[in-house]
């Protein structure tokens, strides 16, 4: 990178470090390390839950899955403002009357220990894994900005960042997510405006729709029901649906971000403002992702965005990468003249794509034989290619800036939902003895660490056979499911008790992983599966339980 870009990076980053470090450098309870000072105003709160969200895998994955797919993953959020309903008229209020600093601690309560502690297990499993994968995407970054070994940059960002947070506690992150967001938002209007820009280099503006349409990068609703299909209608508003009410409603990462509002109808405020926010917000990423495949209609395209499996390619694979070359270069010629024609040109276009496309999974498919560990799926990299090759000095950055600062913001609060988990539903649930809040503060320190050492080991033995939007996603509905109907069960049907929802629940993990493992159900409607099974199981086997309870009143 030019150093002007570095200067962008290191100022921008750095101003956003030593605000947190300056406004968080006293905390005295375990509350205020959990969960802040309970003095966030509506909108920060909005900022702070969509900050939790907009991870580094949200710029460079997703910019990759609209590159690759159009706008159709937008789908995926069709359910939010439905489970944002919810959550409002049932999740918050409970949580805010019964004061917890956990979402899990109520499960006890209306339950008992062994649910509260399945329960909390099943999402440290869930969360876990996934923060090795958030933490993943800016080891991405850094590897290919200054070439170093992927698995060493993760281990390097990964303690940044576990540093980062472990001094800061929620507090460092919530101040700073505002910021975060700031330079998130202004670098991603940035990078839009400038792929408008090199688009009115080669051709008119009011081509672009038409252009896209050609490629099917244009259609954002899909009304067809198909159980193998991720990202239809149908999956989004009912799969969707649940995977939402689930991750804000039930999830730590997001439940102390609205634990530390002034008010209930702060945090209920807070998250409306995002549930209007967000699917416009997706929709503009994709659609960056998708004006990156349109620009590279006029430029040539590498053998593979990864840089270092394309000199893998052409070290060990020489013969054929000229080959390659030779083929792509020769329809990228007549393509650009039909571009430039007009765009009516659809069958040619479509043709010309197609072939495009079988000779990239070729490409695939030998990338992915090489040995040295070296991701092969290109998804993850296209956004940074464009950002690093075509981007003038400063903006580039900034974008890095921008990806950087949301790893920062998502990991941190992952890392202290993770930590103040295993503080509050483990360690103080079966403590012997009473310990000093200085202690309390320390000891939520070391788990928060250990959380962050986790995720750095789980992310290095990881096999990427997704690209990481689709992967944390996935991971999260192996999981949501079964513990959205814990949490059902509990506020809606009281008739269920203690054993019968923790046997169901267990038994919906294992139909869950079953499913994963034998079919191809798409990934979002586990969480309706396993949480409807959830249920159904529960009511049953309460039914049987109560039939066969001894009356005590015959003795």
């Amino acid at each position: 990178m030019h150093w002007i870009d570095w200067l962008v990076l290191v100022t921008t980053l750095g101003y956003i470090a030593i605000y947190g470090y300056l406004k968080t450098r006293n905390q005295s309870s375990l509350q205020e390390y959990i969960v802040g000072q309970n003095q966030q105003s509506w909108w920060k709160l909005g900022i702070a839950v969509m900050a939790t969200q907009a991870s580094a895998i949200t710029f460079i994955s997703t910019t990759g899955q609209g590159y690759a797919d159009g706008l159709r993953f937008a789908q995926f959020y069709f359910g939010l403002p439905l489970a944002t309903f919810v959550i409002v008229s049932t999740f918050i209020p409970i949580y805010y009357k019964l004061k917890v600093f956990t979402a899990y601690e109520y499960l006890e309560g209306r339950f008992d220990v062994k649910v509260r502690t399945l329960t909390a297990m099943l999402f440290l499993v869930q969360r876990g894994m996934a923060a090795g994968i958030t933490i993943y995407a800016p080891s991405i970054i850094l590897s290919i900005v200054l070439g170093w070994n992927l698995q060493l940059t993760h281990i390097l960002v990964g303690l940044v960042v576990v540093i980062y947070t472990v001094s800061g506690g929620v507090r460092a992150v919530n101040v700073t997510q505002i910021q975060q967001m700031m330079v998130i938002l202004v670098g991603m209007l940035f990078i839009f405006l400038f792929l408008i820009y090199k688009w009115t280099l080669h051709s008119d503006l009011s081509e672009i729709i038409p252009v896209a349409q050609i490629y099917h990068r244009t259609k954002l609703i899909n009304t067809e029901f198909n159980w193998q299909d991720r990202y239809n209608l149908w999956s989004g508003l009912t799969g969707g649906f649940f995977l939402m009410l689930a991750y804000f409603g039930t999830d730590q990462s997001q439940v102390q971000r609205y634990l530390g509002g002034k008010l209930q109808k702060s945090a209920s405020m807070g998250m409306i403002m995002n549930a209007i926010v967000k699917i416009p917000m997706q929709i503009f990423i994709l659609a960056c992702g998708v004006l990156v495949f349109l620009s590279f209609q006029f430029e040539k395209q590498p053998l593979h965005f990864n840089p270092k499996i394309l000199s893998y390619l052409k070290e060990n694979h020489q013969a054929q990468s000229n080959t390659w070359e030779h083929e792509l270069d020769s329809v990228y010629n007549l393509k650009s003249k039909l571009l430039l024609q007009n765009s009516e040109q659809v069958q040619p276009l479509r043709e010309i794509y197609q072939f495009e496309t079988s000779k990239r999974k070729e490409i695939e498919t030998v990338a992915k034989q090489n040995r040295e560990g070296i991701e092969s799926n290109e998804k993850d990299y296209i956004f940074l290619y464009y950002i690093l090759h075509f981007l003038p000095h400063g903006l580039i950055g900034l974008l890095i800036a921008v990806i950087l600062a949301a790893a920062m913001s998502s990991v941190s609060a992952e890392l202290i939902a993770l930590g103040s988990t295993t503080m509050v539903d483990f360690y103080i649930r079966f403590k012997k003895k009473e310990i000093k809040p200085s202690q309390e503060i320390f000891l939520s320190r070391i788990f928060t660490a250990m959380w962050g050492l986790i995720a750095i080991v789980f992310a290095l033995f990881i096999p990427l056979f997704e690209n990481l939007i689709q992967f944390i996603n996935i991971i999260g509905s192996l999981f949501y499911g079964t513990i959205l109907g814990v949490f059902l069960c509990a506020f809606y049907v009281k008739y269920i008790q203690s054993k019968a929802v923790f046997i169901a629940a267990i038994l919906a993990e294992i139909l869950t992983f079953g499913l994963f493992t034998f079919t191809n159900i798409g990934f979002l409607w586990f969480n309706v599966i396993s949480c409807v099974f959830v249920i159904l199981t529960a009511l049953c086997l309460q039914f049987f339980i109560n039939r066969w309870k001894p009356n005590v009143n015959q003795f």
